[in-house]
């Protein structure tokens, strides 16, 4: 028995046997009970608020996934507000004429004053609701993120409901020119702000939650699923008839309904993500959510100067791709492809791409040493500059590639 491969046949058995026994106990379980492994799969892992962990006490614990989400619901539902806007609006009255004004001849056709025909007339205005949407606290001194769409109407007065009822007047502090963004402020402090994660960390297939105010009727209505997709482009209509494109959008299946607009997706750790801006009409559940970490300049700038600033450069353009390349006869498979658009010049004159020297047709490969590509668009990599920055510009025109310089002023 001293002999060290007999030991070492000792011990394989014994390890082979311990499993063996551990998974009949588990098969026994499930059979017994209805206990699945799988179920094993939907715990995670989450750190218990208010304990600092050391080496002889680790602070966590086991959650299942519904307790994670009724417990993110429950920390961030008093963040979430309703965004209702209300503005004066005509009040009609009817009346009536007489059509002949009261000619003898006609009376004895028409029987006196009985024919009558209706009309109508503005008598004064009133006070009427014209739109609701969804906001999140992002200070605790009152600033409120949403969406720009739900904030559109410059003539119209906004109210903020809390989540326990409280209204308060809020003003609009900036509309995002770039994305559908706003930031609203009301006279308030103390309130419970939200946390803000990080978007660039976010998955396909990682669960989240929507919170918002459904149907501008339904408040902190809940919906959960997982993220679907990343980095969407879509075109966004909306009632009143205008659009845009949005880009590198989080996809999601937790339902968006009208009025969830500018409410937060959150994760497991009741952080969020992105801000709920669009639905796919005729789909089931694909929504679309604008990253938390684009939204984050916006938050900083109100903060710090009181409104949106961002750096302009004064280009219309689409991303080179493989189709594109081949449709233009392009060298390159990356880059900004400088193009007019509807409506819209190649180059803004006077902007600092028309004093760069930028035309219609040109390729923009680099700006400030980043590499232009699907994965890092013009637009990305513009927002990561201030206005002021004098930026170096890679471009290529027709065969022959050249460097310039562009110094980045303030988007109107």
């Amino acid at each position: 028995m001293n002999n060290p491969n007999s030991r070492q046949f000792i011990f394989a058995v014994l390890v082979i046997s311990t499993a063996t026994s551990f998974l009949v106990s588990v098969l026994a379980i499930s059979f017994f009970t209805g206990f699945k492994p799988s179920q094993v799969v939907e715990r995670v892992i989450e750190k218990v608020p208010g304990k600092a962990p050391s080496e002889k006490e680790i602070s966590e614990r086991v959650l299942r996934q519904d307790e994670l989400v009724v417990g993110v619901v429950k920390r961030a539902s008093p963040s979430v507000v309703s965004v209702v806007a209300t503005k004066d609006v005509p009040v009609v009255e009817q009346f009536f004429i007489d059509p002949f004004g009261g000619d003898p001849f006609f009376r004895q056709f028409f029987g006196g004053n009985q024919f009558k025909i209706p009309q109508y007339r503005q008598k004064g205005t009133q006070k009427q609701e014209v739109g609701a949407g969804t906001g999140f606290i992002v200070s605790d001194n009152g600033l409120i993120l949403t969406n720009k769409h739900v904030v559109a109407d410059t003539v119209a007065d906004y109210t903020v409901f809390l989540n326990d009822g409280a209204k308060f007047p809020a003003k609009v502090l900036g509309r995002d020119p770039v994305q559908d963004l706003a930031v609203l402020k009301i006279d308030k402090s103390g309130l419970p702000a939200v946390t803000l994660g990080d978007s660039s960390q976010t998955e396909v297939g990682q669960t989240v939650i929507a919170i918002g105010n459904a149907l501008g009727e339904f408040s902190n209505t809940v919906s959960v699923g997982v993220v679907s997709g990343l980095h969407r482009s879509i075109i966004a209509s909306g009632g009143s008839g205008g659009s845009e494109e949005l880009q590198e959008l989080i996809q999601t299946d937790a339902a968006i309904n009208p009025g969830n607009s500018g409410g937060p997706l959150l994760n497991l750790h009741g952080e969020v993500i992105g801000i709920n801006t669009a639905m796919a009409q005729g789909a089931e559940n694909i929504g679309f959510t604008i990253p938390i970490n684009r939204a984050k300049r916006a938050i900083e700038s109100v903060k710090s100067s009181g409104r949106i600033i961002y750096p302009f450069l004064g280009v219309n353009y689409v991303m080179v791709t493989k189709e594109v390349r081949a449709a233009k006869k392009l060298t390159v498979d990356f880059g900004a492809f400088v193009i007019s658009g509807d409506n819209t010049p190649a180059v803004v004159k006077d902007s600092p791409a028309d004093k760069a020297g930028l035309k219609d047709g040109d390729v923009i490969l680099e700006l400030g040493g980043e590499k232009i590509q699907l994965s890092n668009t013009l637009s990305q990599i513009i927002q990561k500059h201030k206005v002021g920055d004098n930026v170096a510009l890679k471009v290529l025109r027709g065969a022959e590639t050249m460097n310039l310089r562009a110094t980045l002023e303030e988007r109107k």
